[in-house]
């Protein structure tokens, strides 16, 4: 019964940390990254669609990403699609592609980058926490409907915590790294 509800919890905090993840690619850090585009949608004939759908994305270095549709004429939705994003980037538009330099970020944009993480890593620390909370209270009604005894409770609950302190330090480490790619020059 413990283990069950441990694995239950462990699961949902995997998930709050690898949603923590895919939030944090999405964080522009001066860097080419093909994952900045992953939140832009363009509308391909009537149907909002993700970029790399219907076009082929790469980093051709370090401040360059090239989108090449597969249509010639999906090139001015893709222009539009992304500067109408909030990138901070102006795409430039060639006959066959649309390139997107990455300018280099200014101090202050920098630290409301940082800033952004620090809001973000809450509420990844606020998702494993609620994990927890569903854990613990399943464990006591466990023990209130006497399936478990208060010495197995006691045991489930180290585990649950122990379980918690791992996943809310795994979500500081990931932070603490996207801030430091933040900050550096």
């Amino acid at each position: 019964m413990i283990n069950d509800i441990t694995a239950d919890s462990e699961e949902g905090m995997k998930k709050a940390v690898d949603s923590f993840k895919r939030d944090l690619q999405k964080i522009r850090t001066g860097r080419a990254n093909t994952a900045m585009l992953d939140g832009i949608k363009v509308d391909y004939y009537g149907t909002p669609t993700p970029v790399n759908q219907v076009a082929s994305v790469q980093v051709v270095d370090a401040r360059l990403i090239t989108v090449k549709p597969w249509e010639k004429t999906m090139i001015p939705v893709i222009d539009k699609a992304i500067r109408a994003s909030d990138l901070g980037i102006n795409p430039v538009a060639d006959a066959d592609q649309v390139r997107l330099p990455i300018p280099p970020l200014t101090q202050e944009r920098r630290k409301d980058l940082a800033k952004s993480v620090g809001k973000q890593t809450e509420e990844a620390r606020v998702a494993v926490r609620a994990a927890r909370r569903d854990a613990m209270d399943m464990i006591k009604d466990a023990e209130k409907d006497k399936q478990i005894t208060e010495d197995e409770r006691k045991g489930g609950e180290k585990k649950v915590q122990d379980l918690t302190d791992k996943y809310i330090a795994m979500v500081d480490d990931i932070a603490k790294a996207k801030e430091k790619e933040i900050m550096e020059i």
